[in-house]
């Protein structure tokens, strides 16, 4: 694995040395856009609207738009200035349990591996965050970014995910229909529940696939073996004629589930 970022997580007077892995790394199809008449692909040119010139990557700033059209320039040795003392630090500043953050605020993951001289200080803070049962939040510096990170201890390693800050959650007021109250038919809540329990298992994602990635790269395999071969793509299912109650569909779905072989997993209350 590249080592992303080197430096050290610090909590109380205790500095570990650490090296940051992505834990992540997409396996998506990705397809370039090519000239459809050479199938050259595309070039992209960055460009001064006003000038009417390509420009150089040397002649090109960072600004900060403070009113419309009016900017103010930073150069890198100011933002480096900024980041100097914190970029190489991952600074613990709580302890709380996992239970607690919202998974909305959940960004990226990386991989913490200690470096040989730290070690032993690595393992203490496994342990500590292990038996407590708690999960260290932390701020760091990350490509010039800073963010929010929650640290939590899996299988012996540690593992960090960059926060979302809480301004850029959008409010869920926005939201059409936000918080209007829709009354739920007891019938129906009991069957929605009962289809729950048919589909209730322990969550292993190994047992998803990505179905378009694989359409996709079954898609290319043809077309590279028969270049002069007409792909056939499937066609779309029709839109049913049938208008069928919320309380039809839950019961079909149900069955559908006992067909599959999903147990109900919804405990049985005991007799008093």
């Amino acid at each position: 694995m590249h080592t992303m970022w080197r430096g050290s997580v610090s909590f109380g007077l205790v500095n570990v040395p650490v090296r940051m892995y992505k834990a992540t790394e997409s396996q998506s199809v990705h397809f370039r856009q090519l000239h459809k008449t050479c199938k050259s692909p595309i070039a992209y040119q960055k460009r001064c609207p006003i000038c009417q010139v390509d420009v150089e990557p040397a002649d090109i700033v960072k600004g900060f738009e403070y009113a419309k059209g009016q900017y103010v320039v930073v150069d890198e040795e100011e933002l480096a200035a900024l980041d100097k003392t914190r970029s190489q630090t991952i600074d613990i500043v709580q302890f709380t349990n996992a239970a607690e953050i919202d998974p909305i605020y959940f960004d990226a993951s990386y991989y913490l591996a200690p470096e040989a001289s730290g070690r032993k200080a690595y393992a203490l803070l496994v342990a500590a965050l292990r038996d407590t049962s708690k999960v260290a939040i932390a701020r760091m510096v990350l490509r010039a970014t800073e963010t929010m990170a929650c640290i939590r201890v899996v299988d012996e390693t540690l593992v960090a995910h960059s926060l979302v800050w809480p301004q850029d959650i959008r409010s869920r007021a926005e939201l059409p229909y936000a918080g209007d109250p829709v009354p739920v038919a007891e019938d129906e809540l009991k069957v929605a529940v009962q289809l729950i329990d048919q589909l209730a298992k322990p969550f292993d994602p190994t047992q998803f696939v990505d179905e378009r990635r694989a359409a996709i790269e079954q898609l290319v395999e043809q077309k590279r073996a028969h270049a002069d071969a007409v792909i056939q793509t499937p066609a779309t299912a029709p839109a049913s004629a049938d208008v069928i109650s919320l309380m039809e569909a839950l019961q079909k779905s149900i069955k559908m589930a006992q067909k599959s072989g999903a147990e109900p997993k919804r405990k049985k209350r005991k007799s008093s």
